[in-house]
C-alpha cells in the first residue's frame, strides 16, 4: 500500500490537459477559462449619473439656489450641450453627465416648478457621478485559469467579450462491474443489488464540469469486461467501479493489463478505499475505484475530482482542508489515513465537527447526511473533544 499523498501525485501525473474550445459567452457559465479575457472598453465608458436628479455645476450647489432646467438626459440618450452657471439638466441613473456639470443633486433634494428648480436645505455631499473607467479600463484582465462564476460571466459581458476560450469538458466513461448489480428501476433477484456508485459518480463528474458516459454494467467475466472497456474508446478518463480487489472475481486489473494498461499503483493506505488502482490505458487515464458505495464516492472526492480539475487546467493538488473543533472523543487511529463521514456545525471560533457513529463503507445514508469528511492521519493519537482537527467539506456549508 502507498500513502494517499503518493497515490494522488500518481493520479495527477496521469491527468493530461484535454485542450480548449471557444464558446459563446451565453454558454460559458461554470466552464474553466483557458485564456485570459481582456476588456475592450472602459466601464463605465463615460462619466455617468449614479442617481435620478439634476446635473449642475458644483459652484451652484448652494441651498436655496434657483436654477433653470435646460434639458433632459435619460439613460441611453446623451444630451448634446454644456451646463452653464445657473443651469441644470434633468438626468437619470446611467445617463452621461454633460460637459460643465460637476455633480448630480438627487431629485429628493429639489423642488421643481415648470422649468425652474430650487435646491433644498440639506444637500448630498457626494457628486453622485460614476467616473469613466471607475470599474475597469480597456485592457483590464480576467485571469485564467479559473472556473467562470455568474459574476465572471457578467464581467466578461461588460467588457464587451462575446466569446471565451475554455477548457474542453473531459469525457469520463463510468463502468460499474459485478454480477450482483442491476440498474435502477430493474427488478433485482434476491441475490442482487441496485447499482448506485456509477450514478453518484456521474453527478460528481458533471458537477465538476466534465461529461460522463454511463456504460453498461460489466459482468464478472473477461469477455464482458473487455467488451465494455472497448466501449470507453474516446474517453479522456475511464473510471471502473469494483472488481479491483483480490477476490477470484475481481478481474479489472488483469483484464485491463491484457489490453495494455500501464499501471501506476495498486492499493492505498486509506479508509474507506484501500483497493484503488490507477494507470494509463491507451490515450486514456484509468482510475479503478472500490466497489463499496461509500469507498467509491470518498475516493471520487480524493482522487477523481482533482484529476478532472487538472485535466481542465485548474491548479492541481489535494482537496483543500480546513480546521475544526472536534465534537467528541476519538480513539487512536490505525495505520491507514481515515476519512470519517461527519456533521459540521457553526462554532464560536472554528466550526465543530462530529463523526457519525457508524463508518461502515456500505452505508450511503450516512454519506448522504454528512457534510464533511474528518481527516485523520495514520496512527493519529487519541483525540479529545475540543481538539483542532482537519476536515474536507462535502457540501456548501451553513447556507
Amino acid at each position: 500500500m502507498i500513502p494517499v499523498e503518493e497515490a494522488l501525485a500518481a493520479c495527477l501525473a496521469l491527468a493530461r490537459p484535454v485542450g480548449t474550445e471557444d464558446v459563446p459567452l451565453a454558454r460559458a457559465g461554470g466552464r474553466v477559462l483557458a485564456h485570459s479575457v481582456l476588456a475592450r472598453r472602459d466601464q463605465p465608458p463615460f462619466a455617468a449619473s449614479a442617481m435620478d436628479g439634476y446635473a449642475i455645476r458644483a459652484g451652484d450647489r448652494v441651498a436655496g439656489t434657483a436654477l433653470r432646467v435646460v434639458g433632459e438626459a435619460p439613460a441611453g440618450r446623451a444630451w448634446a450641450g454644456a451646463i452653464g452657471p445657473g443651469e441644470a439638466l434633468r438626468i437619470f441613473t446611467g445617463a452621461p453627465v454633460p460637459e460643465g456639470a460637476d455633480c448630480v443633486v438627487i431629485q429628493e433634494d429639489v423642488t421643481r416648478q415648470g422649468d425652474r428648480i430650487t435646491l433644498g436645505e440639506r444637500l448630498d455631499e457626494g457628486t453622485n457621478i460614476r467616473p469613466a473607467g471607475a470599474d475597469f479600463r480597456t485592457g483590464a484582465r480576467i485571469e485564467a485559469p479559473r472556473r467562470l462564476s455568474p459574476a465572471d460571466v457578467a464581467l466578461c459581458a461588460s467588457m464587451n467579450v462575446p466569446e471565451v476560450t475554455v477548457s474542453r469538458r473531459p469525457e469520463v466513461a463510468l463502468i460499474a462491474t459485478g454480477d450482483e448489480l442491476v440498474s435502477p428501476g430493474e427488478a433485482p433477484r434476491a441475490d442482487q443489488i441496485v447499482a448506485s456508485n456509477s450514478y453518484g459518480l456521474k453527478a460528481m463528474v458533471e458537477a465538476e464540469g466534465a461529461r460522463a458516459r454511463l456504460l453498461p454494467i460489466a459482468r464478472d467475466n473477461r469477455e464482458s469486461l473487455e467488451q465494455v472497456l472497448r466501449l470507453a474508446a474516446g474517453a479522456d478518463l475511464i473510471v471502473t467501479i469494483g472488481g479491483a480487489s483480490v477476490g477470484d472475481h475481481d478481474l479489472v486489473g488483469a483484464v485491463a493489463a491484457g489490453m495494455g494498461l500501464e499501471r501506476a499503483f495498486y492499493k492505498v493506505a486509506m479508509r474507506p478505499g484501500k483497493p484503488l488502482m490507477a494507470g494509463r490505458l491507451g490515450k486514456a487515464a484509468l482510475l479503478g475505484l472500490p466497489g463499496n458505495p461509500v469507498s467509491s464516492m470518498v475516493c471520487g472526492h480524493i482522487f477523481l475530482v482533482p484529476m478532472l480539475r487538472a485535466m481542465m487546467g485548474l491548479p492541481a493538488g489535494e482537496r483543500r482542508r480546513f480546521p475544526a473543533r472536534l465534537g467528541c472523543d476519538l480513539p487512536e487511529n490505525g495505520s491507514r489515513e481515515h476519512y470519517m463521514r461527519s456533521d459540521l456545525m457553526p462554532g464560536n471560533d472554528f466550526p465543530e465537527i462530529t463523526p457519525y457513529g457508524s463508518q461502515d463503507s456500505s452505508l450511503l445514508t450516512v454519506l448522504s447526511e454528512a457534510n464533511a469528511l474528518l481527516v485523520r492521519a495514520p496512527h493519529d493519537p487519541a483525540r479529545r473533544a475540543g481538539d483542532i482537527v482537519d476536515y474536507m467539506p462535502l457540501t456548501p456549508l451553513f447556507a
